[in-house]
């Protein structure tokens, strides 16, 4: 079993990507970060709601992850708002290209977490849901409440 370690740890979800996406596929990135942005993850004062990833040029980056200024930093924290570089092979850049190109597609974080000691984002392609699809989750996921509930009044 899996222990999770102080190296595998999550610094911060977008917990509204699978509320609001349909995850097509996911990937790890590394993540290009200065100064003192390393320690204010760790601290978890970072946000991804409403961040997205953007191929530009033969490179990803993140735009609108938002990673507060460390609090015992000094002048000169970088901006909380810069676009941040992910770090990729070429193929994978290249296919993420692709992948962004079919309409409806995007590029969002899923999970900012650190292993052995490197900052990594889960990055997944994904389509924008529908309100109609929103609340076939929502009946999907009572219906399953339900059966077990039936299961556990059998079972007890």
């Amino acid at each position: 079993m899996h222990d999770k370690t102080v190296s595998d740890k999550i610094a911060v979800s977008n917990r509204r990507a699978k509320r609001d996406f349909e995850v097509l596929q996911s990937l790890e990135a590394g993540i290009e970060l200065k100064g003192t942005e390393v320690k204010s993850l760790r601290a978890g004062t970072a946000n991804l709601s409403d961040s997205f990833g953007r191929v530009d040029n033969g490179q990803v980056f993140l735009y609108n992850f938002h990673i507060n200024p460390y609090e015992f930093g000094n002048i000169n924290n970088p901006d909380p708002m810069r676009e941040k570089k992910l770090l990729l092979h070429k193929k994978q850049i290249q296919a993420l290209y692709v992948a962004t190109r079919v309409k409806g597609n995007t590029l969002i974080p899923l999970k900012v977490y650190f292993k052995k000691g490197l900052a990594k984002v889960e990055l997944a392609i994904a389509r924008g849901k529908k309100l109609y699809d929103r609340r076939e989750d929502i009946k999907a996921r009572e219906a399953k409440r339900e059966m077990d509930r039936a299961v556990s009044r059998k079972r007890g």
